[in-house]
């Protein structure tokens, strides 16, 4: 293993640090406040989680994502608007698009484009540590954005729900152990998801999730990550207390993304 994977949020959050300062200098928060305010569609971070509480059962975040750290390149006709017209057809609650460009091959325009293509709510799923960052997310049509509490201290992490809630996004707080749950939930996270890859390690345990689901607080929305791959999981998961399921690589490595769907939420 290298040093890289060894630490591989910290490595990412770096990186992710001085891609932020890069694009604030071509584009101004000031700028992005503006686009916001005047875009005919607002964020519906409402929507996002009602989406994960009220739609169809089993609930599914289904994601677009064209790279993986572990696994390379996932999908080479990487196409997020046809993954995300795909998936919305099958029923997912909502969608995720993957923004990261240094580790999975992501991009804003990936985000636009699933936007334009669905009515359903949207995610950005990026390492999000500063408030320009959602302001990127609310001008390109998100309607949550992905907060990783291992990436986050509390104080930062309390003002970015805060300045998320500020512009009508929702926000999907990770957790990967007992101490981040305790913390998102002193943050006032509504929407708490429970990794069970380490994103240090790249390691999955699928067990991590049994573990948090009691642990979770009864008024947050539940969202299992990672490692779901098939109905039986879901259903498994669901009696153990979770409202829905962010499932990425086992959808979009398929031949047919969406019909991956149909099977995994058993309406092949």
């Amino acid at each position: 293993m290298s040093s890289t994977t060894a630490d591989l949020l910290g490595t990412i959050v770096a990186a992710t640090e001085r891609i932020v300062e890069v694009r604030a200098r071509e584009v101004s928060a000031g700028e992005l406040e503006r686009r916001c305010a005047t875009a005919g569609r607002q964020p519906q971070g409402e929507a996002f989680e009602r989406a994960l509480r009220t739609s169809a059962a089993p609930r599914v975040i289904a994601e677009c994502k064209r790279r993986s750290p572990s696994r390379g390149i996932l999908r080479h006709d990487y196409d997020p608007a046809a993954h995300a017209r795909s998936y919305a057809a099958a029923g997912a609650a909502a969608i995720s698009v993957l923004t990261e460009p240094t580790f999975f091959d992501g991009a804003l325009e990936h985000l636009e484009g699933a936007r334009a293509a669905v009515s359903v709510p949207v995610l950005r799923k990026d390492f999000v540590i500063s408030r320009y960052q959602l302001l990127e997310a609310a001008a390109a049509g998100a309607d949550a954005a992905l907060l990783i509490v291992a990436a986050l201290d509390d104080r930062t992490l309390r003002q970015l729900l805060d300045d998320a809630r500020a512009l009508g996004l929702a926000c999907l707080v990770e957790v990967h152990d007992t101490t981040e749950i305790a913390r998102a939930s002193d943050a006032g996270a509504r929407v708490v998801g429970v990794n069970s890859r380490n994103l240090r390690t790249l390691a999955v345990d699928m067990d991590v999730l049994d573990r948090a689901a009691s642990m979770l607080p009864p008024e947050v929305t539940a969202v299992a990550e990672s490692g779901i791959k098939s109905t039986e999981d879901i259903t498994r998961l669901t009696a153990a207390g979770y409202h829905a399921f962010l499932v990425g690589e086992r959808l979009i490595t398929q031949p047919d993304p969406g019909a991956a769907l149909r099977v995994l939420r058993g309406q092949a």
